[in-house]
């Protein structure tokens, strides 16, 4: 199973020999017999829940496994990484005013700022290996641009957006991961198809929109603005918490089957890259919201 974030399209993050990347991988957090390993030459030193000789799994008297994936490499780096993003758009709310004599060159340094973390963004999606000053360099420019866009929808529409944004962030991590913890949420191909349709979709009406309200002016086709804004908020909420279940999937299936603990880093920079989407959903949302009130 492949996820969303195009950070995972890689090794074991992706697609091998025509079918989802860790091949049967477990559907139900646990590891199924005759799976394909994309990790280990040897299966019985890289993965202790590799089938033995005799159909058993090599469970607790298997060797520990060193220099792999685990869940604390993953909390420690995504905490980086966002400690990274919120230290740097404190800063910039900070140094960056948005009022009107500094409102024009602040929001040049954002846009300068969000196009180099896209640059950064895209050149660590098509390494092979992860480059933690890339990923670190992604999260302090991103930090840059959202400190100057939640400063001036603060100042401009209401101080308590941002809060709320943020805690509506925060609300969506926590449900996910209960959910999925729980298995109520059941990440399949079907899933899979189903998410990654809806979200070229909504790519594809977000950028016609975009393309309408420069070339025609206005709020081109109000789907960020009014009924159609507050609906299409909440879409790209959910398609979010959809991207967090994939991201989920991926990171239990890579500590699952031994992935080197450099991926971990990966793991990090894609979930940085969620919570970043579901913020700006967030903060649009109540910004529409609040100026309805």
């Amino acid at each position: 199973m492949r996820s969303s974030n195009p950070v995972f399209s890689r090794r074991g993050f992706s697609r091998d020999n025509g079918q989802a990347g860790f091949n049967a991988a477990p559907q139900a957090g646990g590891p199924v017999v005759g799976t394909q390993n994309p990790y280990a030459t040897n299966p019985y030193a890289a993965n202790p829940y590799a089938p033995q000789t005799d159909g058993q799994y090599g469970g607790p008297q298997a060797p520990a496994r060193a220099g792999v994936m685990t869940i604390d490499d993953v909390v420690t780096r995504t905490a980086s990484t966002l400690g990274t993003v919120v230290l740097t758009a404190v800063l910039a709310w900070v140094l960056l005013p948005v009022d009107e004599s500094n409102l024009g060159k602040s929001y040049g340094i954002a846009i300068g700022a969000a196009l180099v973390a896209l640059v950064l963004a895209l050149v660590q999606s098509f390494k092979r290996t992860p480059v933690p000053a890339l990923i670190l360099g992604y999260a302090a420019f991103e930090g840059v641009f959202l400190g100057v866009i939640s400063s001036t929808v603060s100042t401009y529409l209401s101080p308590g957006v941002v809060v709320q944004a943020v805690m509506g962030t925060m609300a969506v991590f926590a449900g996910v991961l209960f959910a999925y913890k729980m298995r109520w949420i059941r990440v399949t191909r079907r899933f899979y198809g189903f998410v990654m349709a809806a979200a070229m979709g909504f790519v594809l009406l977000m950028v016609a929109n975009l393309l309408f309200s420069v070339f025609g002016g206005g709020d081109g086709l109000g789907f960020r603005s009014g009924g159609l804004g507050i609906l299409f908020g909440v879409i790209g909420i959910i398609l979010g918490a959809c991207f967090l279940a994939l991201d989920f999937k991926q990171v239990e299936d890579g500590v699952t089957y031994g992935a080197p603990r450099e991926e971990s880093w990966m793991a990090a920079f894609g979930l940085t890259m969620t919570l970043v989407w579901i913020y700006l959903e967030m903060l649009r949302l109540f910004s529409i919201l609040s100026g309805n009130d």
